[in-house]
C-alpha cells in the first residue's frame, strides 16, 4: 500500500494552481504555514485544523526498556512527542463515507 509522497514542492505547487499565486508566493506561504505550525508544537501548543485534525504534543515520562537482542535493561529519558489526531471528517473521507455515513462512536 506504498502510495505518493506529498512534499514541500508539491503543496505550494497546489497553492499556485488552485489560488493562483505566483510560484514564488505559493512556496512562501506553504513555507510560512508549516513553520508556524512547527513553532507552535515546539512551544508544546496544540495545532487544530478545521475537518482535518490535531497535532499535540504528549510528555513521555521516564520507564526502563528493554534491548531486544541482549535484553539488557535500558533507562529511557522523559521526551516530548508529537501525535496526530484525525477529525472525524477526515476519518469518514479515508474510509470513503460522505458526512451521512459516518459513525460518531469514534
Amino acid at each position: 500500500m506504498a502510495g505518493k509522497t506529498v512534499t514541500r514542492a508539491d503543496l505550494s505547487e497546489a497553492v499556485y494552481h488552485q489560488v493562483g499565486l505566483s510560484r514564488t508566493e505559493s512556496a512562501a506561504l506553504a513555507e510560512t504555514v508549516l513553520s508556524e505550525i512547527c513553532t507552535c508544537l515546539a512551544s508544546g501548543e496544540t495545532v487544530k485544523l478545521s475537518s482535518f485534525g490535531s497535532f499535540v504534543v504528549r510528555s513521555k515520562g521516564k520507564r526502563v526498556g528493554r534491548n531486544p537482542k541482549t535484553g539488557v535493561e535500558v533507562a529511557i529519558e522523559p521526551r516530548q512527542v508529537m501525535v496526530f489526531k484525525p477529525s472525524n471528517v477526515l476519518k469518514a473521507k479515508i474510509n470513503g463515507l460522505n458526512g451521512a455515513d459516518r459513525h460518531d462512536d469514534d
